[in-house]
């Protein structure tokens, strides 16, 4: 959702959009809010289901076609953008006849972005490494668009913003917008350990907040000033990542984004319950000198001790960083947008 719309926000041009998504997701409230023209349509995978499912999600994806038919008829679009998630599947399907730039944020594409590559006349990539996935495709390398607002700024100003000691090394730990189970209790687990290195700044994400309020009572006195959790960041997020000395992450696409323009090392822990996508991610950014690759199970182990050896070696940590910013192209979503308005 945020490359989409850092990607029309750089449009050249005054254009209209519509903006065809899943219902139920957070784009239903966050798509609006930005302005933009937001139509739901219902959509379900097929890969990996159990047979019990398969039938019913098919008849989404049936359905949710339809529904893509019916606003692009109305609409009459000149070009789509088309990035991330099934609900792609029958909007590519519907508009068949429109030119199409398909734009993959992680490496490896899922089975439904390639899937919908195949209607794509452009597909823009994030890396290098990524073209060899599209054979005669049309591939541009653009990098990963990044928020408007993701702004980088100076590592001391961005820690007063945000009320932080603008002297003691930073954490930032979070699993995306939903949170991450497995990182919010290990972080939890080893929390005094944490804070006797560095304050914290821990995005939980809705489901695990509830338990933040047992965890911060249950800290000794002395340390309870260094932990700063939310549930969620928006606004305040490029501050954070401004903010920090080392991340604790997933590896989704927007660690091939955001780290990169922060020069922000990282810990990438890939979520191991779904398609290989975030592994490459990781071994990515890792084979670049600018992340430490962890695998989930050994998470409850590895966290504290690995935190430890970064932190309190601030050469290898502003190797990292310089290796880190070195894979940054700010320009990502201009460049997207110059492919879109390509020819119109």
């Amino acid at each position: 959702m945020y490359p989409a719309l850092a990607v029309v926000h750089a449009l050249s041009r005054q254009a209209d959009v519509l903006w065809i998504g899943g219902q139920g997701g957070m784009e239903e409230q966050l798509v609006p809010r930005a302005g933009l023209r937001f139509e739901a349509i219902p959509a379900a995978g097929v890969h990996g289901v159990g047979l019990r499912a398969l039938p019913r999600n098919l008849q989404q994806l049936t359905r949710g076609y339809r529904a893509a038919q019916r606003f692009l008829n109305d609409f009459r679009p000149e070009v789509m953008l088309l990035t991330g998630g099934y609900v792609g599947v029958p909007v590519a399907l519907a508009g068949k006849k429109v030119r199409k730039v398909a734009y993959v944020p992680d490496l490896q594409p899922g089975l439904a972005l390639r899937l919908i590559t195949r209607f794509a006349d452009t597909v823009a990539v994030t890396a290098p490494e990524a073209r060899q996935e599209y054979g005669s495709k049309r591939v541009v390398v653009t990098g990963y668009p990044t928020r408007p607002e993701l702004r980088p700024m100076e590592k001391r100003d961005a820690r007063r913003v945000l009320g932080l000691d603008p002297d003691r090394m930073l954490l930032l730990a979070f699993g995306g917008s939903r949170g991450a189970h497995s990182i919010n209790q290990t972080v939890w687990h080893v929390l005094p350990g944490l804070l006797d290195l560095a304050q914290v700044i821990h995005l939980t994400g809705e489901l695990d907040w509830p338990q933040v309020a047992s965890v911060q009572a249950e800290l000794p006195e002395r340390l309870q000033g260094r932990y700063h959790p939310h549930a969620y960041l928006h606004e305040q997020m490029g501050l954070a990542l401004a903010a920090a000395d080392l991340a604790v992450s997933r590896a989704g696409a927007s660690s091939l984004g955001e780290f990169p323009l922060f020069g922000l090392p990282a810990v990438l822990i890939p979520y191991p319950h779904a398609w290989r996508y975030q592994r490459v991610n990781a071994d990515y950014l890792a084979a670049h000198g600018a992340a430490v690759r962890m695998d989930d199970q050994s998470l409850a182990r590895d966290l504290l001790p690995e935190v430890r050896k970064l932190l309190q070696d601030p050469v290898r940590l502003e190797r990292m960083a310089e290796a880190m910013r070195g894979l940054a192209r700010p320009g990502a979503a201009q460049a997207i947008a110059a492919e879109l308005e390509r020819g119109a």
